[in-house]
């Protein structure tokens, strides 16, 4: 399964790129070029989303019932 997020690239002030995901607050990424900031970025998307999984797991009662819900492109 493939997800795609929207990278939002700038220059940084400081030089380099940073870059943020506007399907994921608190993703974010920086580097000296574009690719290596994406890069980061894909990093920084993987951490966020394994995180919230698992602290808003720990919310879930023993009743409920875990589906699987796709998104078609």
């Amino acid at each position: 399964m493939t997800n795609e997020f929207t990278a939002i690239v700038e220059p940084a002030e400081e030089g380099g790129f940073w870059a943020f995901c506007l399907e994921v607050p608190g993703a974010n990424g920086q580097g000296d070029t574009i690719e290596e900031t994406v890069e980061n970025l894909r990093e920084g998307i993987e951490f966020m989303l394994a995180y919230l999984r698992e602290e808003r797991s720990a919310e879930v009662s023993p009743a409920a019932e875990r589906r699987v819900v796709t998104i078609p492109g």
